[in-house]
């Protein structure tokens, strides 16, 4: 397999772990610039003429295969992610996302666009489903629910970037003002591919492929000290613990994904792939996609005001998604999910009975339109602070450790197909059903509240393991509310564990192996 070249331009320590960040954050800016640069794009004039005139139907099948490629870049991803690294597949998505977007800029017809589309979304697939792995893979776990949870915020940043570029280009003719947004994809990509030159590899993948003397080289240069640092020697050891038992156990098939064993994999699986689920059907593309084709169409506003109230109203996004960054380990997982559920839905419900009273006319109409926008607003700052980002940090961390990487595909894989949905048929509902498209998103949901409240599970502030022992020791979700409220029980977890070391779940260490484990570790840090 092909080696990345790498460089020492970060050096050790802060610095290099500032760069892994960085690298990442500015990874999710171009996911979040590939998502909204569309919006302001696909009822330019030129844009219209080039492609003649699509219907909304064709329309939507032009901006949501897209989200079609994104699904088999993470099918992809997880194919051979595992062959490849971190750092190439970073790489690899970053090229096809550069060759998708030349290929964007120069389209003329319809097939040439979707066509074009579609290779992008295969390297923002790959993308998306490799740089959240690698930023927790190579940061303190007690920050890596904040970095993680981030990037999402970056993908504010990069959604904003694009509205107010898509702004100032409506104010050109011709075919620039939507050729060059597209082609400034190239920017984020270019920078992204020159830092990854001077990032290290995954220490779990070297460790897997053999080069155990590289990944602790990589750990000691990532915290700066020497394999005998006590935290240097214990992520060493979990890491080779880890693949004690992946040996173990052999390499999971797809097919055993839904195994239902003592620690409920399959539920997890299945509760990891509902997250992401819930993520997309909450009409937030509807927003992002389409935020400008909505103010017009609905609403009834001018193009030029729409697309200036289209950047405006993205930008609640990021700062919505502020909050979270800095405070999601305080507030939880489940009452953000289930608080901005209702947010989400009454923010729908209120734009939907607004808006129907446009078919009446006259002032009550324009005034009841206009109303309309603020809920647009509150929608986009409600999400931001809540459902934006709990389902990329909640997917890897709900999943056990044999089925993980796996897993974690099944997950994002229901991002982008559902993403890829709600992207085709908006622009047809909001043309045919006008305020009543808005009663689906609505009722989707309040839905979602239920569901979070019995069947999810809160995970904050527990160690991967622990988790484990949640649903090891069954009645999960009353059990984690119970725990985060005043801890474990006596005889419960890891107590448990010390009293009887033979309860121990498919994916942990047994009492012998850790003993085995711990010899291997021993003799590898001497020699």
């Amino acid at each position: 397999m092909f080696k990345a070249p790498h460089y020492n331009w970060y050096g050790r320590g802060f610095k290099l772990r500032a760069a892994i960040t960085v690298a990442c954050q500015l990874a999710f800016v171009l996911f979040g610039y590939d998502q909204g640069v569309f919006s302001g794009i696909i009822g330019n004039a030129d844009w219209l003429e080039t492609f003649g005139h699509p219907a909304p139907g064709l329309e939507g099948i032009i901006v949501s295969i897209y989200n079609l490629g994104c699904f088999t870049g993470c099918i992809l991803s997880f194919l051979f992610c595992e062959k490849t690294g971190r750092r190439l597949a970073m790489w690899i998505a970053m090229v096809w996302i550069i060759v998708g977007a030349i290929l964007q800029t120069t389209a003329y017809s319809v097939p040439h666009i979707m066509i074009a589309r579609f290779i992008t979304g295969i390297g923002t697939g790959i993308e998306t489903s490799t740089v959240p792995m690698y930023q927790s893979e190579l940061c303190e776990a007690k920050n890596r629910g904040r970095l993680v949870s981030s990037e999402p915020l970056f993908v504010g940043v990069g959604i904003v970037i694009a509205y107010w570029f898509d702004y100032g280009m409506s104010f050109t003719t011709g075919p620039i003002a939507w050729r060059l947004p597209i082609a400034c994809q190239m920017v984020f990509a270019i920078i992204v591919i020159i830092m990854i030159f001077g990032l290290p590899e995954s220490p779990r993948y070297l460790y897997r492929a053999g080069r155990g003397e590289e990944a602790i080289q990589i750990l000691c240069d990532v915290y700066d000290g020497t394999p005998d640092d006590p935290k240097i020697a214990k992520e060493n050891k979990e890491v080779l613990e880890a693949l004690e038992i992946e040996q173990g156990n052999g390499e999971y098939r797809w097919s055993q994904l839904l195994k239902q064993d003592e620690v409920q994999t399959g539920r997890r699986v299945l509760l990891a792939y509902g997250m992401q689920f819930m993520n997309q059907m909450g009409g937030i593309n509807l927003v992002v996609y389409y935020i400008t084709s909505v103010l017009q169409i609905n609403v009834g506003l001018t193009r030029n005001l729409s697309l200036l109230l289209g950047g405006v109203i993205n930008m609640m996004f990021f700062f919505g998604s502020l909050y979270p960054t800095f405070y999601l380990d305080k507030t939880g997982r489940r009452k953000p999910m289930m608080w901005g559920s209702f947010g989400l839905g009454l923010s729908m419900m209120m734009i939907s009975i607004l808006l129907s009273f446009q078919s009446n006319g006259g002032s009550l109409a324009k005034a009841t339109s206009s109303a309309s926008v603020a809920f647009f607003f509150i929608y986009m700052l409600v999400f931001g602070a809540t459902v934006n980002c709990i389902p990329w940090v909640y997917v890897p961390e709900i999943l056990p450790l044999h089925v993980r990487a796996k897993g974690t595909a099944v997950g994002i894989s229901a991002n982008w197909i559902w993403n890829f949905f709600v992207v085709m048929i908006t622009p047809t509902i909001i043309n045919n059903l006008q305020w009543k498209a808005y009663l689906i998103f609505m009722c989707l949901n309040f839905s979602f509240i239920p569901l979070v409240y019995f069947c999810y599970p809160e995970t904050t502030n527990l160690t991967l393991e622990e988790i484990d022992w949640l649903f090891y020791e069954g009645k999960a979700v009353s059990r984690s509310r119970r725990v985060a409220k005043s801890g474990w029980g006596p005889g419960e977890g890891f107590a448990r564990s010390r009293q009887n070391p033979a309860v121990l779940e498919e994916g942990s260490v047994g009492s012998k192996d850790k003993e085995k484990v711990a010899e291997k570790t021993e003799h590898s840090t001497m020699s």
